[in-house]
């Protein structure tokens, strides 16, 4: 190999190392995409830590607004603290119309799958713990997280809701997703509840979030099932689910919780509320 040859490739080895150690910076919010043809954007924040090898992923899913940049800046300073990765995905209104019910057929791409995909990439840029991931979600991204988490509850730790508008319950006598019997939606979909009522759950609904506003879910099958608010909604579901995990013979933790201060709004929940204490708390304990 000529001198020329061999200062190339070194120079080369050199940009490609820089490149990786950009990708990873710690102590910044990165806009990724993901490296594959999708193009699926989502954030990334790395806490300044010594190691992150084997740190846990924390995960916060955006509503209908798409705001992952908001949910990234204000748990940020959480994820450093306590250590663990964060990753926002962005599911976007033109691929992902559906991702409140992880993407039915002919509704737009599968949400779910788009963050298992991204998940497999923040493990391998950051060696990150990415079998069990602890799940967050506002409004329309509760209603997603607590459905990933009812399909793929292997991947899973645990779970917190922030005023979701509607949930799947756990009856097999009702299709999803409102229910989870099979549907033709969602053809390869199938629900196991003895895997998925394992996960320890938290319900956080604004103690003011009373009203039915215009995106809140009010066909009358949806109102009978589950109340006429989300407060009311998120403590009906808490207590089906536990009355479930327990004909299972489970004793898996359910905690429903109103949030002070605090309407239908992500910003003054976490600002106002507190939110983000309350997040961090129920998934990984009192920081030390």
């Amino acid at each position: 190999m000529c001198a020329d040859t061999a200062s190339v490739m070194a120079a080369q080895t050199d940009i490609s190392k820089a490149r990786h150690d950009n990708l990873v910076h710690s102590g910044v919010i990165l806009d990724r995409m993901l490296g594959d043809t999708t193009r699926q954007h989502y954030l990334l924040y790395v806490p300044k830590k010594s190691s992150v090898a084997n740190a846990p992923i924390f995960v916060t899913v955006h509503g209908i607004s798409r705001n992952a940049r908001e949910h990234a800046k204000r748990f940020a300073p959480f994820a450093e603290r306590y250590g663990v990765i964060l990753v926002a995905p962005v599911f976007s209104q033109d691929r992902f119309p559906d991702y409140q019910r992880l993407g039915r057929k002919d509704k737009g791409e599968r949400a779910d799958i788009a963050l298992n995909n991204i998940i497999d990439e923040v493990g391998r840029l950051t060696g990150a713990k990415t079998d069990k991931l602890f799940l967050f979600g506002y409004s329309g991204g509760a209603q997603f997280v607590h459905r990933y988490a009812m399909v793929h509850s292997d991947r899973v730790a645990k779970l917190v809701l922030g005023a979701p508008g509607w949930y799947t319950f756990p009856d097999p006598t009702v299709k999803f997703p409102r229910g989870i019997a099979q549907t033709k939606s969602l053809p390869d979909v199938t629900f196991d509840p003895k895997s998925f009522l394992t996960i320890d759950t938290c319900v956080l609904v604004g103690e003011r979030d009373v009203r039915q506003d215009a995106a809140l879910n009010k066909s009358a099958k949806i109102v009978q099932q589950q109340g006429e608010n989300r407060r009311t909604r998120g403590g009906q579901w808490v207590v089906v689910m536990m009355a479930a995990a327990r004909s299972h013979g489970l004793e898996t933790p359910y905690t429903f919780k109103t949030v002070p201060f605090s309407r239908h709004s992500f910003s003054q929940s976490m600002k106002r509320g507190k939110m983000g204490e309350m997040v961090f708390e129920c998934l990984f304990g009192v920081a030390k």
